[in-house]
């Protein structure tokens, strides 16, 4: 049987036609059906430099937070959040929290801060400002708690505390570092006999 060049024509344009065809439909099926917005890691939002606050049921302010920008994701239900800065108001001072990202999970259960953590208790009258700096912070906002697996240092007045990490309780406003800890603590002489 001979071949010649007519006979493959047919035969050539067929195949070009299936091959075209498959990789329409492989074209027009990546934005929709197998991977719809739920099973990429797409945001389903975007909000760029805003302030969130939140009332107690007595009407007081109990925090704020602001950024420059929050992204939300639909597929694990997850938020990051630029640049944030959050108030937390109550008890006889306030506290504020910044980093340089934070990772919001479980419906803002969950914070994990990123990148130059400073936690700022303000001065009064009897305690000078308390700051704490950590490169990592997880923070569980309802339950007042936080921690740090990282090395932190705590710096009050003259005193300065380092650890290989933190454990935080807001509620009885207890600070337990772990790990290896070195310090130096200045006594308050006015406050102490």
């Amino acid at each position: 049987m001979k071949f010649s060049s007519a006979n493959l024509l047919p035969l050539l344009l067929l195949t070009l036609l299936a091959a075209l065809t498959f990789w329409l439909d492989r074209a027009t099926q990546i934005g929709t059906g197998r991977q719809g917005g739920h099973e990429r890691h797409d945001p389903d939002f975007i909000v760029n430099n805003f302030t969130v606050r939140r009332f107690n049921l007595a009407g007081a302010l109990e925090q704020v937070l602001t950024a420059k920008k929050m992204l939300h994701y639909a597929d694990d239900d997850s938020t990051e959040v630029s640049a944030p800065t959050m108030i937390y108001y109550g008890g006889d001072r306030q506290t504020q929290v910044t980093a340089r990202q934070a990772l919001l999970t479980d419906k803002g259960k969950e914070v994990l801060l990123t990148g130059d953590v400073r936690l700022v208790r303000a001065a009064t009258a009897h305690d000078p400002e308390l700051v704490v700096t950590t490169s990592e912070m997880k923070v569980y906002p309802d339950k007042k708690l936080a921690s740090s697996n990282v090395p932190v240092t705590i710096v009050q007045g003259q005193s300065v505390i380092t650890g290989g990490g933190l454990e935080v309780d807001d509620k009885t406003q207890v600070f337990k570092l772990t790990g290896r800890a070195h310090g130096i603590i200045y006594r308050n002489k006015v406050a102490t006999p």
